[in-house]
């Protein structure tokens, strides 16, 4: 059972909310009582999230942002302290998935692509957010890599690519700011239910079900639990961590 004061008072801010892991993360940061900064490339489905979550009671800002363009981000993040006056979480969750293909029939502008949303989206995010954090002394964030940033991924070589080194950010990281305050760390979501999931498979989910272990895919709330209890007063003693939620699938 969750705690519907966790984090009140606080800040969020939630990359690629539109959708998936980054809708349920925003919809339950807003739940338990953060002011909520949302964003994506997709400013409908954002749209619709904002009012969702302010029939629901919370406070929250929309922001239509690339993770690409690192004027859009900085921008993005300072909207964000500008309108709260402060950022306590971020979630970079912002990613897409590549075009399967083996290593020598990938082109160089898929792979740019999937390097430039996926590891350098993650990395401009967070120099903007770490930046606000070391002033206020304090903050948490968390990046979304995957269970394919800890195995091999058979047509998968750019995302995989992506999600390894997210890994390796995220633990440099951890280090680079444990003493001022910071914790940094990654969730590594296997199968879920998600538009990605849909386009991955080309609808075919059973596909996905089948190389599941447990037999079944993850929800988004799943993953958007762990995030918010790394960025929870309970998950204070853990940085540099690489968490696994996939239910059996990187084995």
């Amino acid at each position: 059972m969750t705690n519907a004061q966790r984090f009140i008072g606080k800040v969020a801010f939630v990359t690629g909310a539109a959708s998936g892991i980054g809708r349920a993360a925003a919809i339950a940061f807003a739940r338990e009582g953060a002011k909520v900064a949302i964003s994506d490339r997709s400013e409908d489905a954002l749209e619709q999230l904002r009012a969702e979550i302010e029939r629901n009671g919370g406070e929250v800002l929309a922001v239509t942002c690339d993770v690409a363009e690192p004027g859009q981000v900085e921008t993005a993040i300072a909207r964000t302290v500008e309108r709260f006056g402060r950022l306590d979480c971020a979630f970079n969750n912002a990613g897409v998935e590549n075009k399967a293909a083996s290593v020598h029939e990938i082109h160089m502008d898929e792979w740019d692509r999937i390097l430039d949303i996926n590891l350098r989206g993650t990395f401009t995010c967070m120099k903007h957010e770490l930046a606000q954090m070391v002033a206020q002394g304090s903050g948490v964030v968390v990046n979304t890599s995957s269970g394919a940033g800890i195995r091999g991924v058979a047509g998968g070589a750019a995302y995989s690519a992506s999600k390894h080194a997210i890994i390796g950010l995220t633990r440099s990281a951890a280090l680079d700011y444990a003493a001022k305050g910071i914790r940094v760390n990654a969730v590594l979501p296997g199968n879920i239910e998600t538009p990605m999931m849909d386009r991955f498979t080309g609808g075919d989910i059973q596909k996905a079900i089948d190389l599941e272990p447990v037999g079944r895919l993850g929800k988004p709330e799943e993953i958007a639990e762990a995030v918010l209890w790394m960025c929870s007063d309970l998950g204070g003693f853990v940085t540099g961590a690489a968490t696994v939620i996939d239910g059996g699938w990187s084995l």
